[in-house]
């Protein structure tokens, strides 16, 4: 019966999962902190509002466990954001935008983040609409400064 309610999970769940098409991840030289840090500063220096820097290796630490180097980036532009939760509120849900800086197990610094147009796909969001190719090149403009290759 367990397995039964798992997989009618996974079923309903399966829509709401990012899939790899999705995530976009861009190699990066340095440590998780490092790369964090250029991230951070590309983005400040970008104009946009960082809102939050979690590391999540630290909160694992913090109840005594153990988990790779692993930070997240909380940021955005209100001059961005705001024409999308005009169009459709629920895009609330996915903005500000996040970029997470990890290491995989083979000690590779990785950022990653979703595709903007996939991530609100599902919303009230014109096809064409300018934010989302603005926010998707921002993106890559940001990472891309942040990854230091």
């Amino acid at each position: 019966m367990k397995h039964l309610l798992a997989a009618a999970f996974c079923l309903v769940a399966a829509p709401a999962l990012a899939s790899d098409d999705d995530i976009i991840k861009v190699q990066a030289s340095g440590d998780v902190a490092t790369t964090m840090d250029r991230l951070e500063e590309a983005v400040t220096g970008a104009g946009a509002t960082v809102f939050a820097r979690v590391d999540h290796a630290a909160g694992a630490a913090s109840v005594d466990m153990v988990l790779d180097d692993e930070q997240l980036l909380i940021f955005g532009n209100p001059k961005l954001g705001t024409p999308a939760m005009q169009d459709d509120a629920l895009a609330g849900l996915y903005l500000p935008l996040r970029v997470l800086v990890y290491k995989d197990g083979e000690g590779q610094v990785w950022l990653a983040y979703e595709d903007p147009e996939e991530m609100l796909d599902e919303l009230s969001i014109p096809d064409d609409a300018e934010y989302v190719k603005m926010m998707t090149g921002a993106l890559a403009k940001l990472t891309s400064a942040a990854a230091g290759n």
